[in-house]
């Protein structure tokens, strides 16, 4: 696998453009990712019981194996959740428009929309910018990086990724773009993901790939412990590479399988780099656990601690805070085997040895916790199975950026 400079523009046959088109002040809002081809799609959706009126027609719609995809239309700045019928209208006519402008069925095009939920849905705003973006769509790096941009809300950067591989001889790419600070939780991390590819998979395997990386990717990471309701990940693929059709799990399904894996992480780990108010980005391996289920649900647990998450913050080796956590996780294990240890660019430090504190020193534990990626590993001794967590630090930061996110 080779990691390009590109985004969701780098796999053939896929153009983007993202433009600023007034549901935000001044800035880009307005996101259409186009394939030249219709496309196989895949979707995960959030499980947040009140949904989006974009999630709950986009599952209708990926859910129908015979539908392929020609274009996604996305929007920042509205949620376009809990806004009654007039929101489902506005969004089926998002729908419509690019549709219409691809001279395409209208169940051809999915949507998504991130911002503030509740409020009214600027459908006219909205069909106006599809217009004024449709001539701009682009198949060069800077459309897709102006797409990325279009799609943040309360994130202070872009987050993309590309790659390629070589099934049967021919070059494929796989190219992804992901929005996402706060808000983000695992069991479908709050975000938007759209990814690309001109790999030729039937969709049966396309979804059962991307359904094997959400439970560890994605779902994996936390931010603040807040699910909600718009979370969407898409993954197009076009089949303009050429290649042989992937329609069994064999070698060339392993190699896109792996690439589709680092894909989805590589995003994931930005979610959570990119928290609202973060300072650290922490990763917590948990280590020789019963099952691999055991394994995530101690590394969640501990990752998603909000006294973990602000021990870290104030670069304070509490890792009694860690031991609750995993104490509190509902899986069983022998607190005697626990060791803890604590790393980064500054070196390594261990806590505990299977059961026993351990008196360390107390500075280097402070330098060690000063960088800015931490890592946190738990050994406990029960099996051989290992799982990895992603998340934050907990700051004042978080609370004013949400004290008055509406404005």
């Amino acid at each position: 696998m080779k990691i390009i400079d590109g985004g969701i523009t780098a796999p053939k046959g896929f153009k983007a453009y993202g433009n600023a088109v007034g549901i935000k002040k001044g800035v880009k809002d307005l996101a259409l990712i186009v394939s030249d081809v219709p496309a196989n799609c895949a979707g995960a959706f959030t499980t947040n019981v009140v949904k989006a009126t974009s999630v709950l027609r986009n599952i209708e719609i990926v859910k129908n194996k015979k539908n392929k995809v020609n274009g996604i239309a996305v929007n920042s700045g509205n949620a376009n959740a809990c806004t009654g019928e007039l929101g489902v209208k506005g969004n089926i006519e998002m729908a419509k428009e690019l549709a219409k402008l691809l001279n395409v069925p209208e169940d051809t095009v999915l949507t998504a929309s991130t911002g503030v939920i509740g409020a009214t849905f600027p459908i006219d705003t909205i069909k106006k910018g599809i217009n004024d973006t449709f001539p701009m769509l682009g198949y060069d790096r800077n459309s897709a990086k102006l797409s990325a941009e279009a799609i943040m809300t309360t994130d202070t950067y872009s987050k993309e990724v590309a790659v390629q591989i070589e099934l049967g001889g021919k070059v494929v790419t796989i190219g992804g773009m992901a929005k996402g600070s706060g808000m983000i939780h695992p069991n479908m991390a709050t975000m938007l993901g759209f990814i690309t590819t001109d790999a030729n998979i039937t969709q049966e395997l396309l979804n059962k790939a991307l359904m094997d990386t959400i439970p560890k990717t994605y779902n994996m990471v936390s931010v603040d412990g807040d699910t909600s309701t718009n979370d969407t990940v898409l993954v197009l693929a076009n089949g303009l590479s050429e290649n042989n059709i992937i329609d069994s799990e064999n070698e060339d399904y392993e190699t896109f399988y792996n690439a589709l894996y680092y894909v989805n992480e590589r995003l994931a780990k930005e979610l959570v780099r990119d928290g609202e108010g973060a300072t650290k980005f922490i990763e917590v391996n948990v280590i020789g656990a019963k099952s691999e289920e055991d394994a995530k649900i101690i590394a969640k647990s501990i990752i998603t601690s909000n006294l973990v998450k602000t021990a870290f913050y104030g670069e304070d080796a509490n890792w009694g805070r860690v031991l609750c956590a995993m104490g509190y996780s509902g899986v069983d294990f022998d607190t005697s085997k626990v060791s803890i240890l604590y790393s980064s660019d500054s070196g390594k430090i261990q806590l505990m040895d299977k059961g026993t504190p351990i008196v360390f020193d107390e500075d280097k534990a402070k330098k060690i916790l000063s960088q800015n990626e931490i890592y946190v590993d738990v050994i406990i001794c029960e099996g051989d199975k290992k799982a990895k967590a992603w998340g934050c630090d907990l700051s004042y930061d978080y609370v004013k950026i949400n004290g008055d996110y509406r404005s």
